[in-house]
């Protein structure tokens, strides 16, 4: 009787020893068929905002123009934070260097025609009217074609192993009333993360959102910040990890 014991404990224990085993088998081929994620840094929606960080932002209901900059506005706040993006400054540095220059051409200009007799700085107050109207000209066009609708350029570099560097873009317009549709918002982003200086390509996506005004603020104009953040970092995410819409 005891050995029959000892033999169905050993029986047992093998029995156990081969389902462990077998168990560990599986797992290590459940470990060979999913795939690893990608190396993928942080996204705004794991960023935590202290209410207290916000302040009340209410508009107009009745104005577009103050709709859009509200929205404009909380954008770039959202995505300025430190865990997230540096803004970057390029499209209004160069708006405003250009109309700094024709500012100071027109200020030279109209100080040259002051103190010199009219028939002897008649050709440099030309010259000088004439390129006042060219850089004019150039911010308008700039502004127009090269800046376009974008609110938001952003770049953000981490470490992993490697250095990573992420850079997104954002525009926005507004969608007029439709019918029984009433006025939105809507957003475009365009994101690529890169390594190796840019010449390895990580990921990359477009993304495309459309939300009516009356989804983030109340009759009072009263900006739900919260909400409106959420939505962006959806988008946001969205992107990152390679989708297109």
């Amino acid at each position: 009787m005891a050995r029959s014991k000892k033999h169905a404990a050993q029986n047992g224990s093998s029995s156990i020893s081969t389902s462990t085993e077998d168990l560990s088998s599986n797992n290590d081929v459940k470990q060979l068929l999913t795939p690893s994620s990608p190396d993928r840094p942080t996204g705004p929606l794991s960023v935590v905002i202290p209410p207290e960080d916000r302040e009340v932002v209410k508009v107009n209901n009745a104005s577009f123009t103050e709709l859009k900059n509200a929205c404009d506005d909380a954008v770039k706040r959202y995505l300025s934070r430190p865990d997230l993006f540096k803004q970057i400054h390029l499209h209004t540095d160069i708006r405003l260097g250009l109309g700094w220059l024709s500012v100071f051409v027109a200020a030279g200009t109209a100080l040259y025609g002051y103190k010199i007799d009219f028939e002897k700085s008649k050709p440099v107050v030309t010259i000088g009217l004439v390129l006042y109207m060219v850089l004019t000209a150039l911010s308008t066009l700039y502004a127009y074609f090269i800046e376009g609708e974008t609110v938001f350029v952003g770049k953000r570099k981490t470490f992993s192993k490697r250095i990573i560097t992420e850079r997104i873009s954002l525009s926005s317009h507004t969608e007029p009333v439709a019918g029984s549709k009433p006025p939105a918002y809507q957003l475009a982003l365009h994101y690529v993360r890169s390594t190796n200086g840019g010449k390895s390509l990580l990921a990359k996506g477009r993304t495309r959102g459309v939300k009516g005004y009356n989804e983030f603020f109340d009759e009072q104009g009263t900006m739900d910040q919260e909400r409106f953040e959420r939505w962006v970092g959806e988008l946001v995410e969205e992107a990152m990890d390679g989708k297109a819409a």
